[in-house]
């Protein structure tokens, strides 16, 4: 115990950060002034003017490092949330665990954070070491040891465009290394989604994890449990959005972490075709990230359960469920068992299901029927969501190519495919479905009677 004692305090005399930081010119660093955000910089000027330390940090300052371009930038300062407030036209204060305040600038929102000192016997927790409240504000160096991996404790100052770097973040950035500040084990107590956000920055930048930092993971995976499913639910779209989802996804599979964000993945992957799915749908995903394209998670989490949604479909429907109502128990069924541990926004499900539920439709092709499905709102997404299916194999390929072709054309262009259709000769296949009965005509009560 006393050697264990001795240990950590002479890592901590002979630590990057007991030497002071490294101030990195720009020269060394290679962060580009122009890649800055003008907003964040706007904003650090105000706060320098007035008398106060300002900084840009964390995945930013990241990201321009190794030359990807940042999603958003964040600041942080010695001012606190109501000395920062009152300096700009429109700011606000938000959260509880951590009181941020949100500057906007038309559409970009700048997050200003006060400096924050290491977690200390006094802070919140639960039985399992999770902080739940976090506002003890402190020194920049106090703030720096509280962040929680090295690559993500370091400043831009764009006054002087230095980089001040505490825990030689850059030099593992430039080995592409993922290195946890201070113990691994307490730090993912204090927060478990780090130990996701080890392997999403892992996967982010073709890298490795530190294996100090890897080790207690597998043993610690089911921290995950107790941390908010809304807090996940953005965890997991912030992994599966940042360019290498598949990559992200085995490796939180190889270490046990998948249980409480998708739990259904494994009876997907391990059903036939389930794989090949998920692969199309997050190699897509992918490319489109790194083509600074839009992602729409309501499509991309409707793909990574339709798997699951299809299978309990098709038992529904040997079971004598009509075809409809059996998709919509079906989507029902999957979405509530996942939402117990994922908290899907209800905006998201409802997109889903839209898009679930447009499946059927695409195997018949009626006039009228068309016209009202290019009117829903969801029907492009839903032709998209038809072509991964023909990739993967389970829906005609040339008819999904027809649909598509008629999402992408003009209103002229769909008219005359509608109008084309119907000169064809009926597909059996496309007309077939559940005839209605003919009513028979009513009798006088005269007839009736003699009847």
């Amino acid at each position: 115990m006393i050697t264990d004692t001795i240990k950590k305090f002479v890592s901590r005399l002979f630590s990057p950060a007991a030497r002071g930081p490294q101030r990195i010119a720009r020269d060394k660093h290679g962060i580009d002034r122009r890649n800055v955000s003008r907003h964040a910089i706007k904003v650090c000027e105000v706060l320098r003017q007035h008398g106060y330390e300002a900084y840009i940090v964390g995945g930013a300052v990241r990201d321009l490092i190794v030359g990807l371009e940042p999603k958003d930038f964040d600041v942080a300062t010695n001012a606190t949330p109501e000395q920062i407030r009152p300096l700009f036209r429109r700011a606000r204060i938000i959260g509880r665990r951590f009181q941020l305040v949100h500057v906007v600038f038309g559409q970009e929102i700048i997050e200003t954070s006060t400096f924050r000192a290491p977690a200390s016997q006094d802070q919140e927790t639960d039985e399992h070491g999770r902080i739940l409240r976090d506002n003890v504000f402190g020194s920049q160096e106090q703030d720096a040891a509280r962040r929680d991996f090295t690559m993500n404790a370091l400043y831009y100052d764009p006054h002087n465009e230095e980089v001040i770097d505490y825990h030689q973040g850059v030099h593992d950035l430039k080995k592409r290394q993922v290195r946890m500040i201070g113990d691994p084990a307490t730090r993912y107590r204090e927060d478990p989604v780090r130990m996701l956000r080890a392997v999403r920055f892992a996967a982010k930048l073709n890298g490795t994890i530190d294996p100090a930092t890897r080790q207690p993971i597998e043993t610690m995976a089911s921290l995950i449990e107790n941390v908010p499913a809304s807090r996940l639910f953005d965890e997991m779209l912030k992994l599966l959005t940042c360019g290498h989802a598949m990559d992200c996804l085995r490796q939180l599979r190889a270490d046990g972490l998948h249980h409480g964000l998708l739990p259904l993945l494994d009876v997907v992957l391990e059903q036939p075709g389930g794989e090949r799915f998920v692969e199309l749908a997050l190699e897509r995903t992918d490319s489109r990230v790194r083509a600074g394209k839009s992602i729409s998670p309501s499509f991309l989490f409707a793909a990574l359960l339709w798997q699951q949604v299809e299978s309990r479909w098709k038992q529904l429907r040997e079971q004598g469920e009509h075809n409809i109502p059996a998709l919509v128990q079906a989507a029902d069924s999957v979405l509530d068992e996942q939402t117990e541990k994922l908290a899907i926004q209800r905006r998201f499900s409802s997109d889903m299901r839209e898009i679930w539920f447009m499946q059927p439709r695409f195997e018949r092709r009626m006039g009228k029927t068309i016209y009202r499905m290019i009117e829903q709102p969801r029907f492009r997404a839903a032709c998209d969501f038809l072509q991964l299916r023909a990739a993967a194999g389970e829906f005609d390929s040339v008819l999904a190519q027809w649909w598509m072709d008629l999402a992408n054309g003009n209103d002229a262009t769909r008219a005359d495919m509608i109008e084309e259709l119907a000169r064809l000769p009926r597909d059996p296949a496309e007309s077939s479905g559940p005839r209605k009965r003919r009513r028979r005509p009513r009798r006088p009560a005269g007839q009736r009677d003699q009847a």
